[in-house]
C-alpha cells in the first residue's frame, strides 16, 4: 500500500532525483517535447505545471527560484519568454502526456510530454513595397 506515501523513488537518491526531475523539466522547456518512461513523464508534468505557474509572477524571486530548480540559464530565459506568454489566459494544465506503448528492451511504458499550446516561434513575413502595392516575398522562422 502506498500510505502517505509523497513522489515516486525511482531508486535514486534525493538528490539524483531532484537532478533527475530538474533535468527533465529543463528539457522540456527547451525542446518543446520530451520522450521518457510514463512514470517519470507524470513526476516531471508535476513539476512544470509548479515551475509554469510560478514563473507566471514574473518577478525576480520567482526567476531566482526556477533558476534553482532548472540549473540551466538557457531554460530559465526561454521559459520567462517564450513559454509563460503562450499560456496567458490557462489556468492550469500546460502539459499533456501521449502514450507511446512499450519500449521494446524491458518493456517500460513510454510516453510524450509535452506543452498544451504551441511555444514554437509564428513565421515572420517579409514585406517588399513595390510600386505602391506590399508584395509578399517569402516566410522566415523569428
Amino acid at each position: 500500500m502506498r500510505h502517505r506515501r509523497i513522489c515516486k523513488k525511482f531508486g535514486r537518491s534525493t538528490s539524483h532525483r531532484e537532478q533527475m526531475v530538474g533535468s527533465l523539466v529543463a528539457n522540456l522547456i527547451l525542446r518543446d517535447r520530451i520522450q521518457t518512461t510514463l512514470s517519470k513523464a507524470r513526476v516531471a508534468r508535476q513539476d512544470a505545471e509548479k515551475i509554469v505557474t510560478l514563473a507566471r509572477k514574473g518577478t525576480l524571486a520567482a526567476r531566482r527560484l526556477a533558476a534553482a530548480r532548472l540549473r540551466s540559464p538557457e531554460a530559465v530565459a526561454r521559459l520567462f519568454e517564450r513559454v509563460v506568454p503562450s499560456m496567458t489566459g490557462r489556468p492550469g494544465g500546460y502539459t499533456r502526456i501521449a502514450k507511446l506503448g512499450q519500449r521494446k528492451s524491458d518493456g517500460a511504458e513510454m510516453a510524450i510530454l509535452e506543452w498544451v499550446t504551441v511555444v514554437t516561434p509564428a513565421t515572420v513575413t517579409e514585406v517588399v513595397a513595390t510600386d505602391g502595392k506590399d508584395v509578399q516575398t517569402s516566410e522566415k522562422p523569428a
